[in-house]
């Protein structure tokens, strides 16, 4: 194989002053720890929404993460102006609520990153059903006005493709629509287990859905569903951490809390993949412990990450850990995320020795023994970057830039990796 010559041309990262460097490193190999980790930021998101809709629904663990506290506000508030800043979640689900919040008028802006990922086919749609939404700048792109409107039309199409985000957001306020909504899916359908969430939700306060073949169709809730609380499952996207720091220790046992093996979240599949990878996954009520397997010898792997595009970074920087390749496919979404996540990939494990090619929707890591230490990783204003490469601290000391990043989806994750015997320290 042919390795091209990467010149590392760290594009400009805006919106995001130089703050919080940290530089980590540990002496510890084996890890022992039990955690609490955030509900997840995306059952809250959908869940907020559907509170917003429906005031009988009472929640609890809900997610600290930045992200869903600037929903909560949206939500709560009365503004016309409303900022999300890097919410691209947010961004989505807000975008569809607004269009039914009927007599309500809002500008809906966010970061200059956000202002940059698209949120054309969404609009497009909504607009299909009657939705009074135009754009302020470029067309395609927020900054959008939303006039809040009654919807009677219900059948609709949309690309399959698309971020499951843009699907969920409709199918999240179908029960409020008149007659509901009849969503054909165009195509090959990406991020199925998302799509199942929001479903599960939906079924959770008593709306009525189906899923069959391309079509899915959500009927209206004509009353409002009877008082009741939902617990939120904590983050699997955030678990993956764990289970890469489990791969990369010599021998581990951390338990992590809260966490169902029969979950919602497309992200449990971190348990068969990590298990490829030498992590054994143990479910005791509502804690998930993770120990290393013996005498595990790690051997390249192939993932298809259609479904589970989040946990591409977490995965990739494990297997330069570990000193394995991988091929990983199924990764189209990530270059719209809150940075091009497959190019920041690119350039950062470059920096730390790694030989790695890029295509729009995959990612080849060629393995290797040896790592640069004392790098520093940037983060490109995205909490998963700052993550995903905390992990190589088991290996060499690394320094991640901006590393305050983590509030967006998990504000206490430098805390639990003290918890781990991490030496931080601000640089």
């Amino acid at each position: 194989m042919v390795h091209p010559f990467f010149k590392i041309n760290l594009p400009p990262i805006t919106n995001q002053p130089a703050k919080m460097n940290l530089l980590l490193q540990t002496s510890q190999s084996d890890l022992q720890a039990q955690i609490a980790v955030t509900g997840s930021k995306s059952e809250t998101n959908r869940l907020l929404l559907l509170q917003a809709l429906f005031p009988n629904i009472i929640l609890a663990n809900t997610s600290n993460s930045d992200d869903s506290e600037v929903m909560q506000k949206a939500l709560n508030g009365n503004d016309e102006l409303v900022d999300i800043h890097h919410a691209g979640t947010a961004m989505r689900f807000l975008t569809a609520y607004f269009a039914v919040n009927e007599g309500h008028e809002v500008f809906l802006t966010g970061s200059t990153r956000m202002k940059e990922r698209p949120i054309k086919v969404l609009v497009e749609t909504l607009q299909q059903l009657g939705a009074q939404i135009s754009y302020e700048n470029e067309e395609g792109y927020p900054p959008i006005r939303i006039k809040g409107q009654k919807i009677t039309a219900h059948k609709v199409n949309i690309p399959a493709n698309v971020s499951s985000q843009y699907i969920s957001a409709l199918l999240l306020i179908a029960p409020k629509l008149q007659n509901g909504i009849e969503l054909t899916l165009v195509g090959e359908i990406t991020s199925i287990p998302y799509i199942k969430m929001t479903l599960a939700l939906l079924n959770e306060i008593g709306v009525e859905t189906s899923f069959e073949g391309n079509v899915i169709v959500v009927k209206p809730l004509t009353s409002n569903p009877k008082p009741q609380t939902l617990t939120v499952e904590s983050d699997w996207s955030s678990a993956s951490y764990f289970f890469s720091l489990a791969a990369l220790s010599n021998e581990a046992s951390i338990s992590i809390s809260s966490y169902k093996e029969t979950s919602l979240q497309g992200d449990s599949a971190l348990v068969q993949l990590y298990g490829e990878m030498g992590v054994e996954s143990k479910f005791e009520n509502d804690q998930l412990t993770l120990t290393k397997k013996l005498n595990f010898t790690p051997k390249d792997v192939t993932f298809d990450l259609n479904n589970t595009p989040d946990i591409a970074q977490t995965i990739v920087v494990t297997c330069l850990g570990l000193g394995i390749g991988c091929h990983l496919t199924g990764l189209h979404t990530l270059k719209i995320k809150e940075t091009d996540r497959l190019e920041a990939l690119r350039i950062e494990l470059t920096k730390l020795g790694a030989y790695i090619s890029v295509t729009n929707d995959s990612l080849t890591l060629v393995a290797t023994n040896e790592i640069n230490s004392n790098v520093k990783i940037a983060t490109y204003n995205d909490h998963r970057m700052a993550m995903a490469f905390a992990p190589l601290a088991l290996k060499v000391p690394i320094i991640i830039e901006n590393a305050e990043v983590v509030s967006k989806s998990y504000p206490d994750f430098w805390e639990d990796l003290k918890s781990l015997d991490f030496q931080i320290s601000k640089i």
